[in-house]
């Protein structure tokens, strides 16, 4: 399963950047190949680290592993020249997908890929107004 596109590549970074890291032969033109390559690499380093807690393909993936395909992406159409945010986008991500497999971080989907529905809902409770201009006669 791909967890990003061509497309959210470059509205998250935007067609200049993406144009000019992709194309080695400085053509001046998107080298679709190439991300297309690198968005792939991402996925599967994404599955590789996600596999042992998911059942892959996953049924819908969360909005969070396209920002870290994403992140990844661009971390490989750099190669050995990656800026120092991408760098650490990457790392970030490696660190964040660690924690998936670790199962310290969760997707938000149950082992068979269905989507996990909270039993945590919040319940405020009030005792009443304690200041209250009928409660507070004789202070004010």
């Amino acid at each position: 399963m791909r967890y990003a596109t061509q497309a959210d590549l470059i509205k998250r970074y935007g067609r200049h950047v993406i144009q000019t890291i992709s194309d080695d032969e400085n053509s001046g033109e998107l080298d679709e190949t190439q991300v297309e390559a690198a968005l792939t690499d991402a996925s599967n380093t994404i599955d590789v680290y996600i596999g042992g807690r998911y059942t892959l393909p996953l049924s819908s993936a969360p909005v969070v592993l396209n920002l870290h395909a994403c992140h990844l992406a661009r971390y490989f159409l750099e190669k050995n020249y990656a800026t120092e945010q991408a760098r650490k986008d990457y790392e970030d991500s490696i660190r964040f997908l660690e924690q998936v497999a670790a199962g310290k971080i969760s997707l938000g989907l149950a082992a068979d890929n269905t989507t996990v529905e909270s039993d945590n809902t919040a319940i405020i409770q009030s005792a009443g107004s304690v200041w209250a201009r009928e409660k507070s006669k004789g202070f004010i």
